[in-house]
């Protein structure tokens, strides 16, 4: 069963403050400008979902994955690897971990986890404010919803690249995550039509 939360569980909230906290001191500790810009802009993502909840409350579920993708996008930039997972372009860190060469990258990955988790709360948030019952039509609201979140994402990580030195990638770099986005939000997509909340 999915409970709906009126307030943010405190073992999330914990969880949250815990890896923010170890991966933003990482970054100054490592010089990392670029890990330190997207700690401020989770800082704001996080401060939306805040606020967003207080309106739809979303399920205990729901911001449990969205904590997750944050951890996973945070150990993403400031973890250091082995440079032999490096396949291709990309910094010694976790997000440019592949560890073989038909295998997705550890960005990839997230992505699609990331835009899962988001079309999730797209669909929470879509069908709290419409008061929508499930189906069809929900799902693809919530799907679209959740690619034009990961086009925005996108945008963001171009801009940074227009403002420092940056582990992003060009444009097949780009190409691949709009795939693995919209991958992850058409499986939660799917997963939706079946949910029973």
């Amino acid at each position: 069963m999915h409970t709906r939360e009126r307030s943010i569980p405190r073992a999330l909230t914990l969880f949250v403050i815990l890896y923010m906290a170890i991966c933003s001191i990482a970054a100054i500790n490592q010089g990392n400008t670029e890990f330190l810009m997207y700690g401020v802009m989770m800082v704001v993502f996080i401060l939306c979902v805040l606020a967003i909840n207080m309106r739809v409350h979303f399920t205990r579920s729901a911001l449990w994955l969205l904590a997750v993708w944050g951890c996973l996008h945070m150990l993403g930039g400031t973890v250091p690897i082995d440079q032999r997972f490096v396949i291709g372009e990309g910094s010694a860190v976790l997000y440019s971990m592949r560890l073989h060469p038909d295998l997705p990258r550890y960005d990839q990955i997230t992505h699609a986890f990331g835009f899962f988790s988001a079309t999730i709360a797209c669909w929470e948030a879509a069908r709290a404010l419409l008061g929508a019952k499930r189906g069809f039509g929900l799902s693809v609201v919530a799907v679209l919803m959740g690619m034009g979140l990961g086009a925005i994402n996108e945008v963001l990580e171009f801009g940074a690249t227009r403002v420092t030195d940056t582990n992003v990638g060009g444009y097949v770099n780009t190409g691949w995550d709009l795939v693995s986005n919209s991958i992850g939000a058409i499986c939660a997509g799917v997963w939706c039509l079946n949910r029973r909340v």
